[in-house]
Parts: structure tokens; C-alpha cells; sequence
């Protein structure tokens, strides 16, 4: 068995290390035109696969002494009249590297830049975890995602 807290420091330094960095070289394009980033640090894995696009879809296991123990699933549209893509993904990636060791659910609550806010409205417990995410840019709603989150496999 895995203690939480593990888990969540495990979570913590994945995603700071994966998709918050940037660092295109981690990615692996598949067959089936998905993207996979994987990292791994001591008993932990974690795999991040998602189809980029507009809407996006996207996935991410925990495995802990190679058995599955947590997944995440996302589902989000930046909405159609947006232009800019890239702003949107940068807001979330900077949103992303502010991600606290004990609360690794999802990004922070609200996060503001220049122009853009972004919003996250979640019930967590590390165990069933679900919410809703928006980036507004100039007050207009540019992006939603919706998310969940949970324990996998854990009865015998």
C-alpha cells in the first residue's frame, strides 16, 4: 500500500516536471495522434497521455510498484471565437507550475496575470476529486475544462 501523502508530493513534482515545464523533448507522438509524457521517480510512474485539439481530451495514471492506483481524467474546449491558443496554454502552464506539494489536485483556486484570470472551482478530498476550470482573458471566457479525479483498483 501507498501513503497519500506520497502521493500527493509524487504529484506535485510530476506535473512541475512534465506539461508545467514545457519541455517538448519529454513527448512522445503515438500511432493513434495522442501525446505521451511519462516520468518516473523511485516506486512512482506517472503517464500523461492526452489528443490534442480543440475540444481536448486527457488522461493521467499514477502507478505505484507498477500497479495503477490513481487516475485523472479531463475534458476542455477553448471556446470557438479564440484566437490564440497559445495564450490560453501558456496561462494554464504557468497556473500549472504553482501547484503546492500538499494540494496537487489541480492547479490554484484563481491565478491572475495582465490580462487574464484563471479560475478554478473544485471539491477535493484526494481520494474523489472533481471541478470545473476557467481562463478568462480581458473578462471574456476564453477556456472550461472539467475534471475528475480518484483512487483506482483498490479492493481485492
Amino acid at each position: 500500500m501507498f501513503d497519500k501523502n506520497d502521493l500527493c508530493r509524487f504529484l506535485a513534482v510530476a506535473k512541475k516536471s512534465t506539461y508545467a515545464s514545457g519541455d517538448s523533448g519529454m513527448k512522445v507522438i503515438n500511432e493513434d495522434k495522442s501525446t505521451t509524457i511519462v516520468f518516473e521517480d523511485w516506486d512512482w510512474k506517472y503517464h500523461d497521455n492526452y489528443f490534442w485539439g480543440e475540444p481536448y481530451g486527457w488522461r493521467e495514471v499514477v502507478s505505484y510498484k507498477w500497479q495503477p492506483v490513481y487516475l485523472m481524467v479531463y475534458y476542455w474546449n477553448v471556446v470557438e471565437n479564440c484566437k490564440d491558443f497559445g495564450q490560453v496554454y501558456s496561462i494554464l502552464q504557468e497556473a500549472l507550475r504553482l501547484i503546492p506539494a500538499d494540494n496537487p489536485y489541480r492547479w490554484p483556486r484563481s491565478h491572475e496575470t495582465k490580462n487574464a484570470i484563471y479560475i478554478n472551482n473544485f471539491t477535493w478530498e484526494i481520494d474523489d476529486f472533481f471541478g470545473e476550470e476557467i481562463i478568462k482573458i480581458g473578462w471574456i471566457e476564453k477556456y472550461k475544462a472539467k475534471y475528475i479525479w480518484g483512487f483506482v483498483d483498490q479492493r481485492r
